[in-house]
This record gives C-alpha cells, sequence and structure tokens, in this order.
C-alpha cells in the first residue's frame, strides 16, 4: 500500500511534483473536465505500467524510451477514441489535451523511473496512486475554479443566481491562482 498512498499526498503529481501542468492548468475550467482528464490518465497510467511490466526485461536499453512511448500512445489513442464515441462533449471540451497525454511526465516519468525498476504489483500500485492523485487534484482545482467562475460545480448551482462570477477563474490566470493557493496549502499542511 506504501506504493499506492504516496502518489495520494507526499508525492501528489500535481501539487508536490508539479507534473502534467499542461492538461492541469487548461482543461481544469470545470469540475467534470478535471475528472474526465484525471480518469484518463489512470488508464492510460495503470495499462501502460502494466505492459512496460511485463515486457521490460525484453526491451533493450537503447530503445527503451521509444518502446514506451509507443505503448502510451496506444493507450491514449484507445481513450481519444473512446471519449469521441460515447463523449463527444467532453472529447470536444479537452481538445488536443488528451493526445498530450503521450508525453505526460506523469505517465512517461513513471514509466522510465519506477516501474522500469520495480515489481509488477508495486508498479501497479503506484500507477494507481499517481493517476488517482492526479485525478483529485484536477478534480479539486476544476471545482475551485467552477464555483468561483460560474456558481456551480458539476453543473449543480452551489452559490446564489445573484453571485456574480469572477471571470477570471475560467480564463488561464485563474487556473495559476488557484494552483498557487493549492500548493502553498499543500506545502503548509505537510509541515
Amino acid at each position: 500500500m506504501k506504493e499506492f498512498i504516496k502518489g495520494l499526498w507526499h508525492e501528489h503529481p500535481v501539487f508536490r511534483q508539479l507534473l502534467g501542468m499542461c492538461p492541469t492548468l487548461a482543461v481544469t475550467t470545470s469540475a467534470l473536465n478535471g475528472i474526465s482528464m484525471g480518469l484518463s490518465v489512470v488508464f492510460v497510467l495503470f495499462f501502460s505500467s502494466l505492459v512496460v511490466s511485463l515486457i521490460k526485461k525484453i526491451v533493450p536499453p537503447q530503445v527503451r524510451i521509444a518502446v514506451y512511448t509507443v505503448i502510451i500512445a496506444t493507450f491514449v489513442t484507445i481513450v481519444d477514441i473512446f471519449l469521441q464515441a460515447v463523449f463527444p462533449d467532453i472529447s470536444m471540451a479537452l481538445g488536443p489535451f488528451i493526445p498530450l497525454i503521450i508525453v505526460n511526465c506523469i505517465i512517461l516519468g513513471r514509466c522510465e523511473a519506477f516501474v522500469s525498476k520495480h515489481s509488477l504489483s508495486d508498479s501497479l500500485q503506484d500507477a494507481l496512486g499517481m493517476g488517482l492523485g492526479f485525478t483529485w487534484g484536477v478534480f479539486l482545482l476544476g471545482s475551485i475554479r467552477e464555483l468561483f467562475g460560474d456558481g456551480s460545480i458539476l453543473g449543480f448551482r452551489i452559490l446564489s443566481s445573484n453571485y456574480n462570477p469572477l471571470i477570471v477563474m475560467i480564463l488561464p490566470a485563474g487556473a495559476f491562482i488557484v494552483l498557487g493557493f493549492l500548493v502553498a496549502i499543500m506545502n503548509s499542511l505537510e509541515k
């Protein structure tokens, strides 16, 4: 369980390691976008870790990164096609950021730094912990931005209809502001 739990808090990919900032900042204009991106990352990270863990001993070191990238790209393509077919609105909202999962440091970094050096069980626990950590991070960021930018979370009105939305929260600057506060809170809680 140690490998699973570290991704949820101590080595949190968004708030501690500051990995995956491109999708973190770009798609978290709403809680739904955040959770959709997070679950996409969980799927890709888990199955990429599974395959890399199973083949790591037969892949020559000279082509290791290229092989990992092809594996990750395969699972990203599956997610992208699934979202386009089943959830076209979410696919449109996430736009090019789903294909960018291929070069996401969380996934490629975990495959290279962790999965290639640990057992299958530890690798899958690490993948789930890091993926779910990323998911709750982008969900929280998206929820805060949606709440202050629209007055709702997941489409449910939280603040009164008289609430004057803070437009900055749905703009890129809002992502930086909220992320800064969340990183500061995480660091103060860690102390």
